[in-house]
């Protein structure tokens, strides 16, 4: 498992950087398509059917370059691409995005599974 997890890191790594700078596609543009994929996969999944097993891996795989190059977007100065936010308001910003996503979630309540 472990093992799988470090080479999806690596990949999703490699796939970000290749992207924004490789193909000079720049940060946003970056993160555009890598969201764009993320939101494919969740179409396949719903619409088409496709394997669970497959559309999580995908979409796990997605998601590192994604948030790499939205981190980068908010942190990389403006002459490099980005809005020059910084990286300790960047961190902040996602810190506060994820607490708020789990205080919205904890206070709806949601579930899949009915409770006994």
């Amino acid at each position: 498992y472990w093992a799988a997890i470090l080479f999806t890191f690596a990949l999703g790594t490699a796939a970000g950087d290749l992207a924004a700078e490789g193909l000079q596609l720049g940060y946003a543009y970056s993160a555009l398509m890598f969201g764009a994929m993320i939101g494919a996969v969740t179409i396949a999944y719903y619409l088409f059917h496709l394997n669970a097993v497959l559309a999580f891996w995908v979409a796990y795989i997605l998601t590192r370059p994604f948030g790499a190059s939205c981190g980068d977007l908010l942190s990389q100065p403006v002459a490099n691409g980005g809005l020059g936010l910084g990286t300790v308001l960047t961190s902040a910003i996602f810190l506060l995005t994820i607490l708020g996503l789990v205080a919205y979630l904890t206070a709806t309540d949601r579930r899949l599974v009915e409770r006994a």
